[in-house]
């Protein structure tokens, strides 16, 4: 493949798999590298690339003059002219910055689909003590179990200076995110003719790290899940207990059905298990384009490379906007996108011999400002590209956290598709950062208080 050919190898051996041996922590040395002129405190690179079109490093650190604390976010990019639209008849001149997914969703929508690309604004910074951990833990902190647990976790972006495909992947499971934080959003399954019924949720999310009590070693997170809209999903509730290593501790999940009025374990919340209210368009370990227990594939880096992702999509959440403007048939409206040139980081995961999952192939490109997943190319059985995910992601100005405005999964063969995160029709600004959780309301007990109607 094209884009494959030009993918920049930084520091790592190219296919090299994760070993069932401790992985070491980087030395003193390197850690010291981070903040510096070469890398940024997560560990990306700070300069621009050759040519300027992708810029050094410069986290907006105070809030734009067009919003105000408590409200909804603006775009303080909003004047940025489009610099030029890629197309089903065009990609070609673009195919070495694209994946092979979203060269897919141009061919399959050749009359509607394009991807418009602004200038790149390396915007996404975080606050100052989540860089002091990251620095403070990248010696120390190391990868057992083949991969699947880690030892003194003590940071956000445990492998700021990663070696194998899986060090990628756990910077983007545990990526910062507030630390607790609650929030109301859409999951919209798409028919494709159009046709859709939004589901409200409000989640909550709690890393174990704040809270003072009631964790249990092996801990990550904590997440509760509770269903809002429509009238016929209203009050059912999910919990969830995240592990470290799963294969140690599998993920501990409740569901509180709110017509039966009970709670329920509910063991298949996890790999490809169905993903809630979604209509078969997501599986479990698919929201947050990843999440989850590693041990069912084996990881791959297969390196960096320049690439168009989404990037500051505050037009995508704007409050004037009804989600009848963003949802199209086949696939959201891409003159409410921006994309812009990235750096990335490409892992490929590839199921294990005699392991079950409905993607026997999968292959991330990571944002290196953020290491959030920007784009997954999702592979069948038979090694045919099934479905293509996208984020479309914005810094959030009063928190200092970057967040997916939306995250969306097409399915290239029913096209049919799934938006989550949208909040365009909720009223005011959705997000509660530094959420005060009690551990109380992270336990089975507390589902039917949640759930009532």
């Amino acid at each position: 493949m094209k884009a494959m050919k030009k993918i920049l190898i930084a520091g790592i051996a190219a296919g090299s798999l994760v070993s069932t041996v401790t992985l070491a922590a980087v030395s003193a040395e390197e850690a010291a590298r981070l903040g510096g002129p070469e890398l940024t405190p997560m560990g990306a690179e700070r300069p621009g690339n050759a040519d300027g079109s992708i810029p050094a490093w410069e986290p907006l650190t105070t809030a734009p003059s067009c919003w105000s604390d408590g409200k909804p976010l603006c775009d303080p990019f909003s004047s940025d002219p489009i610099l030029f639209t890629i197309t089903a008849q065009n990609y070609s001149d673009h195919a070495d910055k694209l994946s092979p997914g979203q060269i897919a969703l141009l061919q399959r929508y050749p009359d509607t689909y394009k991807m418009n690309v602004y200038k790149s604004r390396r915007t996404a910074g975080y606050p100052q003590e989540v860089y002091d951990r990251i620095k403070a833990n990248a010696t120390t902190v190391e990868m057992v179990e083949g991969g699947n647990g880690l030892v003194n976790l003590a940071s956000d972006a445990p492998f700021p200076i990663p070696q194998s495909g899986l060090e990628v992947i756990w910077n983007h499971i545990i990526r910062y995110r507030g630390g607790s934080v609650r929030r109301t959003y859409t999951q919209i399954p798409m028919q494709a003719n159009g046709n859709f019924a939004p589901v409200q949720f409000q989640d909550q999310i709690t890393f174990a790290s704040y809270l003072s009590e009631g964790v249990e070693p092996n801990r990550l997170f904590f997440y509760k899940q509770s269903i809002q809209a429509p009238a016929r999903l209203e009050g059912n509730v999910l919990l969830v207990h995240e592990n470290i290593d799963q294969v140690k501790e599998p993920r501990a999940a409740w569901v509180y059905n709110a017509g039966q009025r009970r709670v329920r374990r509910a063991p298949d919340v996890a790999y490809d298990g169905p993903g809630t209210g979604s209509d078969g368009l997501r599986t479990a370990d698919d929201l947050d384009m990843y999440n989850g227990a590693p041990d069912r594939y084996d990881w791959k880096l297969i390196g960096k490379q320049e690439m168009y992702i989404g990037s500051n999509s505050y037009k995508l959440a704007e409050k004037s906007l009804k989600y009848k403007d963003i949802l199209k048939p086949g696939h959201t409206n891409p003159d409410l996108l921006r994309f812009e040139l990235r750096r990335v980081w490409v892992v490929e995961a590839t199921l294990k011999p005699g392991a079950r999952h409905i993607y026997a192939r999968r292959v991330f490109f990571v944002d290196e400002d953020t290491w959030q997943i920007a784009v997954a190319d999702l592979y069948d059985s038979r090694g045919e590209l099934w479905r293509v995910k996208e984020a479309h992601s914005n810094l959030h100005f009063a928190s200092q956290v970057p967040w997916y405005a939306m995250e969306v999964s097409y399915d290239l063969v029913s096209g049919r598709y799934l938006p989550i995160g949208l909040d365009n029709e909720i009223p005011g600004y959705t997000y509660e950062w530094n959420y005060k959780a009690s551990p109380k309301e992270y336990t089975p007990a507390a589902l039917r208080r949640a759930g009532v109607r």
